[in-house]
């Protein structure tokens, strides 16, 4: 079994207040409520600092955890979260992004079994191949590496792995073969999740500006499965949301 929390910010540089803008007539976060609730976990939290988020959600049935307004990132409110609700070190919690409305709601339950299937693992997340030259050098696009039995290696900005005797092509780097997005979701054990957010920020973690990238940094194990559907896209910037609303037939 497993616990679902979606930690929600109402601050965004790009798009303010994103997880409270309409969709199809429902405000985001709403959408991603219902993806979390299909893939049958124990409980699902919106954790979040903002009166506005939590009123909406309290509006469509949705348990609430306010959280403190220090908080650095989502990580963080999940582990505040899971402090004063006191679950065992042992529990499984998945981290889910409220940007992602049209997020698979199989790729939630994958998450979580795969961290299940893997005791060694102190978090698992999901990847899944790369389409484009055009992604693969997109330093949007977050590449992972992992070695023969998907434990992750690195993930990165950059084009990784890179083709030495591609590099030296004209035009250089044609091949993205073998390369890897990285999906960001997160299934952590409690445990981990709190040695994590006790950690300060790593220097490759501050360099590439990702946040798993500390957990590698100090030794956790990061297991990677194979994504078992594409993801939908996230929104950031309100073309995001018009090609959102568009898949959505709104």
């Amino acid at each position: 079994m497993f616990r679902v929390v979606i930690p929600a910010r109402f601050a965004s540089s790009r798009l303010p207040g994103k997880v409270l803008l309409p969709l199809a007539g429902r405000p985001m976060i709403q959408w991603v409520h219902e993806r979390a609730l299909a893939a049958n976990p124990t409980e699902v939290i919106i954790a979040t600092d903002d009166a506005r988020i939590a009123a909406a959600a309290a509006r469509f049935g949705a348990a609430v955890a306010m959280t403190a307004t220090t908080h650095p990132s989502g990580t963080d409110r999940i582990a505040q979260t899971a402090l004063e609700r006191g679950w065992g070190d042992a529990d499984i919690v998945v981290n889910v992004q409220a940007d992602e409305p049209l997020l698979p709601s199989a790729l939630i339950g994958q998450v979580a079994r795969l961290l299940e299937a893997y005791p060694a693992a102190d978090l698992a997340t999901l990847a899944t191949a790369i389409g484009s030259l055009e992604e693969f050098l997109d330093p949007n696009v977050v590449k992972v590496v992992t070695d023969e039995e998907g434990r992750a290696l690195y993930f990165s900005r950059a084009p990784v792995p890179w083709d030495r005797d591609g590099a030296a092509a004209r035009p250089p780097q044609m091949s993205f073969t073998g390369a890897r997005q990285h999906i960001g979701i997160y299934a952590y054990r409690v445990a981990a999740l709190h040695r994590l957010t006790a950690l300060s920020p790593s220097p490759l973690e501050r360099r590439e500006r990702l946040e798993q990238l500390r957990a590698l940094e100090h030794g956790f194990q990061i297991q990677v499965g194979e994504a078992a559907e594409a993801p939908g896209p996230d929104v950031n910037t309100p073309e995001d949301l018009l090609r959102v609303a568009r898949l959505m037939g709104a």
